[in-house]
Parts: C-alpha cells; structure tokens; sequence
C-alpha cells in the first residue's frame, strides 16, 4: 500500500509543479469564504486571482479632513442599538465619512488600513452601471430600450433575447437564476469559480440561462444581469471594461489608488462583482452620485443619468412591501433605494460593502466588511445597516431642508 501511495503522491506532485498557478486559484477559491479567513482573503483576491488594472491619474482629487465623533447609537426596528457594537459585530473593516466633500470620520479595523484594496462584491454592480450611463451620454449606447441583443447576438440564445438594456439596469429581466448564497448548488455559486478564472467563461454560463418572467414585470436581483451590462458596455465602446473605467470614470475623478476587476478564464472582468478598490476611492465614488456626476471640477456622467439612476419608475421597483419585488429595498439602476424624506440611496454588496448616499445630510458613506453570519441573517443585517448609516447621516452631516429654509 505504500508504494501505491508514494506512486499517487509522485504523481500528485509532477501536476502539481505543472499547474501550481491552477493549484494556488483553486486553494484560494475553496477557503474563500472560510469565516476565520474572510478579512485577510477580502483584500487579497486582486493578488490569488488573474485580475486586470484600472491606474490613478496623477492629479488625485484631495479630501479636507474635519474629524468628529460617530453617534453613540441608532435605532432599528424600534430598539436602540449601540454604534460601536454594530461596527464590531459587522466585523467592519474600515469606515469613511464624508460631508460636503469632506472628511469627517475615518477608521479601518481588523488589519486593514487606508491602502487595503478589498473586494467590492456587488458595489461593482453600481460601477457598472455609471459605466453604462458614461456610454450613454458618449452615444456607444444609442437607447437603453434596446434589447441587449443589439450590442451582444450571441446572447440571442439564451433567455436575455429580446431583453431591453432597462430592464437589465432595473434587475427586471425575468431570467430564472438562484441568488443563494448558502446554496453551493446555486446559481450564483456555480457562477463564483467562473468569475475568478476556475472553469468555463462567465459567457458560456450567461447562455444557458432561461427566462422566468415577461421582462419589466417583477424585480427579482440576479447578478447575470450585471455581467450582461459589462459584456454591453465591452461591446458598445470597442474596449475592455478596465480600460474604459480608467480612461472615463477613474482618473477623471481623481481617484487615488489603482483598483483591479478579477477576469475570467477569457480575460473578461467579472462585471458582477469583481471589482477591487480602496475605500477613500469609494468615497470618491460616493460623492460623484451626490453631486450628480459632477466631481473634481467636471462633469463625468450626465445629471440625468444619476437622477434617473436612483429613482425607481416602476410598480414593481418601488420600496416597502412590494409582491412583485424581492425585497422591501426600492431598486434604480444598479442601485437600492430605500424610500423616504432622506432621498437617500445605496450600492450594496454581500458581507457588508456599501457606498451610501443621503443627498439631504450631504453625506456618503463607504464601509468595507467582512461580516462572518452573512449567509445566515446577511438580509437583515443589510436591512439594519441602513438605519445605522442614516443615523450617522444626521448626526454628522448638514441638513439641506433646513438651510433652504433660511434661504
């Protein structure tokens, strides 16, 4: 039995020498999402996996820092919950809030710092669309009621045929796809391994999906779609995503670290939720949408298409309980609208990321996280995360009601 052993072990080790590179991704990608590694492997997938720059410019847009305290507590669900706790039970990884453009708290934890470039997850998602929105009001993308099938005819084979870019942008596309997490029989998980260079390309996965619903009926969030607005925008504008991101959104705005889109085994970047940047950049990115596409003395996306980005248009994208929706959380392009006085939005990704916007405070929001129960109560805590940024909002920022009143 041992030599059979030692046999098995030498021929182990000879693939092994051959495809170590294969070995690492497959390592890396098998204890991804261990609880105990979660904050090291948020900040490393741009290192593990193949991934595509998208580089600064040199003239960085600088934040004025005016430091003050968080408040003391929030309230969710009518109980009163302690900041503090939630930042530590979220196993928050770092936190920046702006006002008016400025700085007025930042903290990292957990071994992060102001360098980490962590994993976006879904934020990428919202990434995407500004892209979409950047090629509208370039004319690469001639009207977003088009069918996705005008920029991608290959896509003409599986349920996205006919489906209008809007409804895409709206999660309104009626594709059946399985958004669960704690299900390794899921779509969402068979598309993972892809979306990191492990199997297949991503396009592969995309045309063997099916159609559920008549699009533009029931909002149901399902990340195909956001890969499908990537493979529109590659297609619209002739270049890769990351070139195009570089050259229209990031150094425009003068972002000040490079970030990295994960690819898959075809070089394509993982649209979905493959985007890593550093959290200032988020900031950044934030303030872009508060000041309605116009940051670091220009005007990178079109006022309309911020506006129109954030403002459900639908029965079925509007907030509350809604029975032709997923989620008591409205939905814009690409982006969660809660509802109410605050007109407040967010792009939201899994295990904690998000970008908050609250237009009447004046404040953004960016939170990196690696919060270990989120396949277990990840809704809900999404849900109560939105209670505690508003409660930040408040107490830091300026409300814009009240001085248009003194006006």
């Amino acid at each position: 039995m041992w030599r059979v052993l030692l046999a098995l072990l030498a021929v182990v080790a000879v693939f092994g020498a051959l495809n170590y590179k294969t070995l690492v991704k497959i390592y890396h990608g098998i204890t991804l999402f261990k609880p105990e590694k979660l904050t090291e492997n948020f900040r490393s997938l741009d290192q593990w996996f193949d991934s595509r720059k998208v580089a600064a410019g040199s003239a960085v847009s600088s934040f004025d820092y005016d430091l003050q305290d968080l408040p003391s507590s929030y309230v969710y669900k009518g109980h009163t919950k302690d900041v503090g706790q939630f930042i530590d039970e979220t196993h928050t990884t770092g936190l920046v809030v702006t006002r008016n453009g400025s700085i007025v708290y930042e903290e990292y934890f957990r071994g992060n710092n102001d360098a980490s470039r962590c994993i976006l997850w879904s934020v990428s998602k919202s990434v995407v669309s500004a892209l979409v929105g950047i090629a509208v009001d370039e004319g690469f993308i001639r009207d977003i009621h088009e069918p996705v099938t005008a920029y991608v005819p290959s896509l003409a084979a599986s349920g996205y045929n006919g489906v209008s870019i809007k409804d895409v942008l709206q999660m309104s596309s009626g594709i059946r796809f399985t958004e669960d997490y704690a299900d390794p029989k899921s779509d969402i998980s068979r598309l993972g391994p892809l979306s990191v260079g492990l199997g297949p390309s991503l396009e592969s996965f995309l045309l063997e999906l099916d159609r559920e619903h008549e699009p533009g009926t029931r909002r149901k969030y399902v990340s195909s779609d956001a890969q499908v607005l990537g493979m529109v925008v590659r297609a619209a504008v002739g270049m890769d995503l990351a070139s195009y991101m570089e050259e229209k959104l990031w150094r425009p705005a003068g972002m000040e670290g490079a970030a990295y889109w994960l690819l898959d085994s075809t070089g394509v970047e993982s649209a979905f939720g493959g985007l890593n940047a550093c959290l200032r950049d988020l900031a950044r990115f934030g303030n872009l949408y508060l000041n309605d596409g116009y940051w670091n003395g220009r005007q990178i996306i079109s006022k309309e298409w911020i506006r129109a980005s954030v403002t459900p248009d639908a029965p079925h994208l509007l907030p509350g309980a809604n029975p032709r929706s997923d989620s008591v959380l409205g939905y814009g392009y690409q982006w969660w609208v809660p509802g109410g006085e605050d007109r407040d939005f967010l792009a939201m990704g899994i295990y904690g990321q998000a970008v908050y916007v609250n237009p009447r405070y004046n404040v953004v929001i960016a939170r990196t996280a690696a919060y270990k129960g989120y396949t277990i109560d990840g809704v809900e805590m999404e849900l109560e995360s939105v209670e505690f940024f508003r409660a930040i909002a408040r107490h830091l920022g300026t409300d814009s009601e009240i001085l248009d009143n003194h006006k």
